[in-house]
């Protein structure tokens, strides 16, 4: 309905038929109630104010609305009781039939066609949009890359930005991470082999904490986006937009810098002439690039570090003995924080030198030093843009292609091959050059099978970046190499920056970088897991060692 149009006479039959179908989902809920088995407490709560949300849609749409109308509010009603009800059917997962990697795969590849359906709804774009850059978006908005074949604010409606809004919400946290922890909320349960699935998505393997730890995900998400919505909003007071095209804006760029995706509703992105100097709103974005960039264990063990700082504070104040021991950080949270903020501010040293008298000579005081920051934390797989790349020092946009292959941190929104791989790897080089046998960090010795998997993500991003260059300049032999690479790294690690060429690539050329895009965000190696099967257990025997010549 928001996406053809009809005849004014229909959408009485329409209202009838929302209505009626608002009423029969009230009485079987209800009834469930009545004959049903055990109640949750949450869920009694979630279905009594969805039940006076609808009676008050359904009433305000036949006492205060013509009939010929279809109230916004009668369609939330209906897709929120669409919700509840798809969430309570009971969903079986077998390994024996498909493994979690598969999954994960799959359900991504349903967002991203299913995305690219909705954006061709005439309702969704100004102007007929072909299923091929349909596509190219749809999987640019999943996959949380930002490269775009169209312009975003041309090409697209109101309708047209909530569905990509939607699609980065979706992508950048997963739809199972959605979808399994909706079934739980409503079920109050879920079988070992969903648990299972889901803790391999999630990248926990404690299964009794796989539920809770996605609930954290979901509300540390939404509470940030929240907060950096009100911060955005806050940013735009000399702007001259309407209250609800102020709150969307806020929300949509929200959304967009915490899942690292890059999209702007804006002419020329953060480039636009009213934003480039507006530096509260670009450090709010850097903040919310920041945040999700660092992973959700890391954000969780430091909301955790604060709640125990917090305490141990009033416990001093009152004269309390504090029995409890000293606060330890994992291993994992150390070295992905460390080297975050170590490649930040070193990049952004850097750029700020490089760049002073070029790319950042319009800014001045602290607006320069903003700008670097920005600059040097997009390529970490954010996409937003307050200067046009194609214009950086040679120098500059190898260092953001480096920026891009390392990334964000791991079990984050972004992409890339992940700051702790990068870590692993220069860890390695200095225990070679040492003739050290182990990698030892803050006290601890690393696992031989981090390192393992480290140089094979390295590897493999070559591999699958190296062949999409050799495609891309191929079919497009006209774009200079540096062009093409640039192209191939941000695709790849889902930043989507560009030195312009995205939207002069050819048919072949966007595939290309459509698989490159979906690669980087479900990465090979799941890839690869999905379709060599997985071994089980230590073999019962070995081969003698020996060595080859490096």
């Amino acid at each position: 309905m928001a996406g053809y149009g009809f005849p004014r006479d229909y959408k009485v039959y329409v209202n009838v038929f929302f209505i009626t179908l608002l009423l029969i989902g009230v009485s079987k809920t209800i009834a469930k109630y009545f004959f049903g088995g055990s109640i949750i407490f949450r869920v009694l709560i979630f279905d009594a104010a969805s039940i006076l949300f609808i009676g008050f849609c359904i009433y305000r749409q036949l006492a205060g609305y013509d009939i010929y109308f279809v109230s916004k509010y009668l369609q939330v009603a209906v897709v929120l009781k669409l919700v509840r009800e798809i969430s309570t059917p009971s969903f079986s997962f077998k390994r024996s039939f498909i493994t979690p990697p598969q999954l994960f795969i799959i359900s991504f590849l349903v967002l991203v066609f299913g995305g690219a359906l909705l954006l061709m709804l005439p309702k969704a774009s100004h102007v007929p949009l072909s299923f091929l850059d349909a596509l190219f978006t749809a999987t640019s908005a999943v996959c949380v890359t930002g490269l775009t074949v169209v312009d975003t604010f041309e090409q697209f409606t109101g309708f047209g930005h909530f569905i990509i809004m939607v699609l980065i919400q979706m992508g950048g946290l997963g739809i199972l991470t959605f979808a399994g922890y909706i079934a739980y909320f409503f079920k109050g349960n879920s079988s070992y082999e969903n648990q299972i699935a889901l803790g391999s998505i999630a990248n926990n393997d404690a299964l009794s904490e796989v539920f809770v730890f996605v609930k954290r995900i979901i509300y540390i998400t939404f509470c940030i986006e929240a907060v950096g919505a009100v911060l955005i909003y806050l940013s735009l007071e000399s702007n001259s937009m309407e209250f609800l095209d102020k709150v969307f804006f806020s929300v949509f760029h929200s959304i967009s810098a915490f899942c690292n995706a890059g999209f702007s509703t804006l002419p020329k992105g953060a480039m636009n002439v009213g934003f480039v100097h507006n530096y509260n709103f670009q450090s709010v974005l850097i903040l919310l690039i920041f945040l999700g960039g660092i992973g959700f264990p890391i954000l969780i063990n430091l909301l955790r570090y604060f709640r125990y700082l917090i305490r141990k504070i009033v416990s001093k104040l009152i004269h309390k003995q504090n029995n409890r021991r000293n606060w330890v950080f994992s291993l994992s949270s150390k070295v992905n924080l460390v080297t975050s903020l170590t490649i930040l501010g070193v990049a952004t040293i850097i750029l700020f030198f490089e760049e002073y008298y070029r790319t950042l000579a319009p800014h001045e005081g602290i607006g320069k030093f903003v700008s670097a920051v920005f600059l040097a934390i997009t390529p970490r797989t954010a996409g937003f843009n307050t200067i046009d790349f194609a214009q950086l020092n040679f120098s500059s946009i190898i260092l953001v292609i480096l920026l891009m292959w390392i990334g964000a941190s791991p079990a984050s929104t972004g992409g890339g091959i992940k700051t702790s791989t990068f870590a692993i790897g220069i860890l390695n080089f200095i225990n070679i050059a040492r003739g050290k046998s182990k990698i030892e960090i803050f006290k601890r010795e690393l696992n031989p099978i981090n390192v393992q998997k480290a140089f094979a993500t390295m590897t493999l991003s070559f591999l699958v970046i190296g062949l999409g260059v050799f495609l891309i300049t191929k079919f497009d032999s006209h774009l200079s190499l540096i062009d093409v690479a640039f192209e191939a790294f941000s695709a790849y690690s889902t930043v989507g920056l560009s030195l312009n060429v995205t939207p002069s690539l050819s048919d072949s050329s966007k595939i290309v970088v459509i698989v490159i895009m979906f690669i980087g965000r479900v990465s090979m190696i799941t890839i690869l897991m999905a379709f060599f099967k997985r071994s089980t257990g230590m073999s019962e025997y070995g081969y003698p060692s020996d060595d080859i010549l490096i």
